[in-house]
């Protein structure tokens, strides 16, 4: 099938974060590499991305719904959600989810919804495996009620892999957003880049001083300062993201990706 216009929103990892582009001109992400595999098929194809990082589900539907549905895409992919599981916000959540998808399901012939990775595989956040659970629930529960496509990233055997991730262990890495595009392609029936699916080699053990290191590492530059910086917005109101705008707010043609 051949897509006129692809609407992308969501959170920090439809936004595109830990896959920066190599000439630094900001990110990439799984989404933008689908949509230059669309453009490979349909050179016409026009490309959105309102993603903006920190978001909740209910704000996606008051800020990116609108927007989306007057792109008239038809494609649209949805990943979120985590944010509402790290800010236990689980009184809107359920219902805005079920809005967002009754939504794009009758704006769009094809819409994509997402299951979140075990978050919980990181130290400190083990106590929130029940909430990621309950929420892959409620998303694959959402996908059969509207018909939507489903990428059930537990599917994939390296899922919890630290190496498909970025520094900040959380977020996708360029190789975990190689890995969800190929995905999402193979769940739209469209060519797969086989490399993109190619499995990883075994993972060589290494000293305990160097494990100790590269922890240490991370609990310093990506933990405190993701701790500090949600104590600091609480104390002065602030959400993560305010004042940021998405990368592509309207639709525009897209270039194939070498």
């Amino acid at each position: 099938m051949h897509y006129r216009r692809y609407v992308a929103i969501g959170d920090s990892c439809a936004e595109g974060l830990e896959d920066p582009y190599p000439d630094g001109r900001g990110y990439r992400g799984w989404t933008d590499l689908v949509a230059g595999e669309l453009a490979r098929l349909s050179p016409s194809l026009e490309y959105a991305n309102l993603a903006v990082r920190g978001r909740r589900l209910d704000q996606i539907l008051t800020e990116q719904v609108p927007t989306a549905v007057a792109h008239r895409p038809d494609l649209v992919t949805l990943f979120g959600g985590g944010n509402d599981v790290l800010q236990g916000r689980w009184q809107t959540m359920a219902r805005s989810l079920d809005e967002i998808a009754a939504t794009m399901a009758r704006a769009a012939d094809t819409v994509v919804l997402f299951t979140l990775p075990d978050i919980a595989r990181l130290p400190g956040l083990r106590r929130l495996r029940p909430r990621v659970s309950a929420l892959n629930d409620l998303i694959t529960e959402t996908a059969a009620k509207y018909g939507t496509l489903l990428i059930d990233v537990r599917d994939d055997e390296y899922c919890d892999d630290e190496r498909l991730y970025g520094g900040d262990r959380l977020h996708l890495g360029p190789l975990g957003h190689h890995r969800v595009a190929a995905h999402v392609l193979t769940a739209l029936k469209l060519p797969v880049d086989p490399a993109w699916l190619a499995p990883l080699p075994p993972a060589c053990p290494e000293p305990l001083w160097r494990t100790a290191s590269r922890h240490w590492t991370w609990l310093r530059h990506h933990v405190y300062p993701a701790v500090h910086g949600t104590v600091r917005n609480k104390l002065i109101g602030r959400q993560p993201g305010d004042g940021l705008v998405p990368k592509r707010p309207d639709p525009a043609p897209v270039t194939p990706m070498p």
